[in-house]
Formats: C-alpha cells, structure tokens, sequence
C-alpha cells in the first residue's frame, strides 16, 4: 500500500483524500516540510495557485517539494495544483515549481459562471469516455519536448472556444498535471493511473 500526501493548505483536497481511500490508500495532509517524510506520491489539488504559492512560501515548502521533484517522487496536480507545477504561468506573482514545462493561462476560461462539464477521451485510461469538470480552469497554451499529451478538449458546443483543442492532461516522467477535476467524480480511473506511476516509481527506486 502506497502512503500519498496530498498538499492541504487550501483547496479539493478533502476530496482527493476520499478518493485514495476508496482505492485502500494510506493518505497523509500535508501542511509543512516534516509531513513530506516517507510519502510515496503527492497530490497538490484545485484551489487558488495564487494562495496555494503564498501558503507554500510562508509554510517553507518550496525548497522541500522542489527537492523532492528532482529526485523523482511521482506528483500530480489539478487544476491549481497544475498551475503550480508548470514552468510558466501568466500573471502569477510566485514562483512556481517548473516541475511541467508546459505554459499556462491561469482562468483562461472566464469566472466561476463560465464552469462547464464535458466528456473527453482519455487513452491511457481506457476507451470509456471521462466525464471532466472544469472550474475556473488555466488553459495549456504551450505544450513543450518531452511532455506527453494525455488528452485534449473536443470540439464540443459546451466548450468555450479557447479551450477547443487544447491539451488537459499531460505527462512529464513523474509528473502528472490535469486542469480538470478528476476528484469531483466518482470515476477513479486518473487516481488509479496516479497510483500506477507511483507503483512505478517505487519499484525503480528499491
């Protein structure tokens, strides 16, 4: 059984917890440094990226997580949590964890109203479609080398027009990044993936 932190200064992350715990996982609230020991796989939810930068500065965590990056611990990050991965993110007034080079539009989508629910296709998790929720969503608005594109956004009349097209979940090694929520459903297909690149990782690693 895997030990999965997931990052709770603000955000989904109840939501995240309740998941794993469906799938027999060992979770763990991350909040400082010390609470990173002996976790297999991080999970930094949806919320706000510019709240989630400044609570991880005031709480001393980026030098932890970006040490953790580098030598290799499988994270994923939705929504916000994707946002602070990738290594650009417009009008961001933190830095972030360059962890994705990948370049993001935070919002990008408009306000809370602008919301919207769509299926997409998802190889790598199978051929049934994956009901994704979009909520306040950054827009990938640049892909780079060796960032596997794992779905995009089809041309579908509930989706704004600057999102057609565009990548929603993408790959990087150990890094995974969705700018949906995965956690607000009851599909558990993109945390079982998560867990089999952790699996992955630790087997690499022993």
């Amino acid at each position: 059984m895997a030990r999965i932190g997931v990052l709770a200064l603000q955000g989904d992350f109840l939501e995240h917890e309740a998941a794993l715990r469906r799938l027999g996982q060992e979770t763990v609230q991350v909040r400082k440094p010390a609470d990173l020991d002996d976790i297999d796989g991080l999970i930094i939810p949806g919320g706000e990226s510019t709240t989630f930068c400044r609570l991880m500065r005031d709480f001393g965590l980026y030098e932890a997580l970006s040490s953790l990056l580098l030598r290799g611990l499988p994270v994923w990050g939705t929504c916000a949590g994707l946002i602070v991965l990738a290594r650009e993110a417009h009008g961001l007034p933190y830095p972030t964890l360059g962890a994705l080079d990948i370049l993001v539009n935070r919002n990008a989508y408009g306000r809370q109203v602008d919301s919207f629910e769509v299926d997409i296709t998802v190889p790598a998790l199978g051929p049934a479609p994956v009901r994704a929720i979009f909520i306040r969503a950054p827009v990938i608005e640049a892909v780079h080398e060796g960032v596997e594109v794992l779905a995009r956004l089809p041309a579908d009349p509930r989706v704004p027009a600057v999102g057609a097209g565009t990548a929603v979940a993408v790959r990087q090694g150990h890094v995974l990044g969705t700018t949906f929520h995965p956690e607000l459903t009851d599909d558990l297909r993109f945390h079982r993936y998560f867990l089999e690149m952790v699996a992955g990782g630790r087997a690499h690693t022993s």
